[in-house]
């Protein structure tokens, strides 16, 4: 990688210097709160970078010709910028605006999600080199959608897996919590981008926890720095613990936040549900040795004022979503498992 001099990019507004490998911080409002937390801009882009280890990313970084290509080069590539914040760098003697570097295409999804000879050979000789994939994180084959004017990330799924996330997020939206879009694609799952092309920016949990996911410790943070999220959150973790969901992590909820302000609103909509419920296979019937009831009772123990933040769950929700996602499943074990898991909770 070659290092150069960045701007710490919000919109159009220098929110720090990076020069000679030293961070100054120059509007701290506007700070990402990574920064905000760990003053090391390479660390940073690092966290931004798409996942190395996916088979087509390294295709599509073939594709593009990259010749470095290590996460932060990667990211320089785009000047860092993503679909779901509106941080970006820019070289010190540049004249780039926020509009130069925003994602206005597509072009590299299919390369991206599907990794098939033909999207290799078309991205190959495409005259296009900026895409939202390089920026586009996580360890599913996935792909980020222009439809309409609106971002939607594709991510690859089987039958089982795609039925986890839509009826996790159809069931979650019955019992009033504030979940994601989900509809179903070809193979896929596809969820609508909950920032509207970055209106707000979404800080995922790792900004501010690394990736510690303790309950507890993640109560006391939000209590620090957004407590009017912990409702929200206290409802995620209850519908993780009963559909099943072992794959809650910092890099998979987070914060909104104000792009004018930098004032932290309050958790993100709830997504990624796609290793819950059924997804690798149907679970037996919950035991008291049962990690997530643990965890979320060792919680609900501690701080029993969080239950009244709990939703009621009946047979007949359950069955709702299931049928009018009409897709082939086992209902009574569906059924059984999450009234089982609900019945264990304390």
């Amino acid at each position: 990688m070659t290092m150069q001099n960045y701007y710490i990019m919000s919109g159009d507004t220098a929110a720090a210097k990076w020069e000679n490998g030293e961070l100054t911080v120059l509007n701290d409002t506007l700070l990402p709160l990574y920064l905000k937390r760990v003053h090391n801009a390479e660390l940073w882009l690092e966290t931004r970078a798409i996942d190395s280890h996916r088979a087509n990313s390294r295709l599509l970084k073939k594709a593009l010709r990259l010749k470095e290509k290590d996460d932060i080069s990667t990211v320089i590539h785009v000047n860092g910028a993503t679909i779901t914040d509106n941080y970006w760098i820019k070289p010190l003697d540049s004249d780039l605006t926020y509009a130069d570097v925003k994602f206005s295409d597509d072009y590299f999804a299919r390369l991206a999600l599907k990794g098939t000879y033909d999207s290799f050979n078309r991205a190959a000789n495409a005259k296009h080199s900026r895409t939202p994939e390089l920026t586009n994180i996580g360890s599913f084959e996935k792909c980020w959608r222009l439809i309409d004017g609106k971002w939607w990330m594709y991510k690859s799924a089987n039958h089982d897996e795609m039925f986890s996330e839509l009826f996790i997020a159809r069931f979650g939206a019955a019992l009033g919590m504030n979940m994601a879009i989900y509809e179903r694609g070809d193979h896929c799952v596809k969820t609508l981008d909950f920032t509207n092309a970055a209106e707000v920016n979404f800080e995922p949990a790792s900004t501010f926890m690394d990736d510690n996911d303790d309950y507890e410790d993640v109560v006391e943070r939000l209590q620090e720095i957004c407590p009017q999220a912990i409702p929200d959150y206290v409802r995620m973790i209850f519908l993780d613990t009963i559909v099943a969901n072992p794959d809650r992590h910092t890099a998979n909820f987070g914060l909104m936040r104000d792009i004018k302000t930098g004032e932290l609103i309050g958790l993100s909509p709830l997504f990624d549900h796609n290793m819950a419920l059924i997804a690798r296979g149907y679970p037996k019937a919950p035991k008291k040795s049962d990690l997530l009831i643990r965890l979320f009772n060792d919680l609900a123990d501690n701080h029993p004022q969080y239950k009244e933040y709990l939703p009621e769950v009946n047979e007949e929700v359950i069955r709702k979503v299931i049928a009018d996602l009409h897709m082939r499943v086992r209902t009574n074990d569906i059924v059984s498992l999450i009234m089982s898991r609900y019945e264990m909770i304390g």
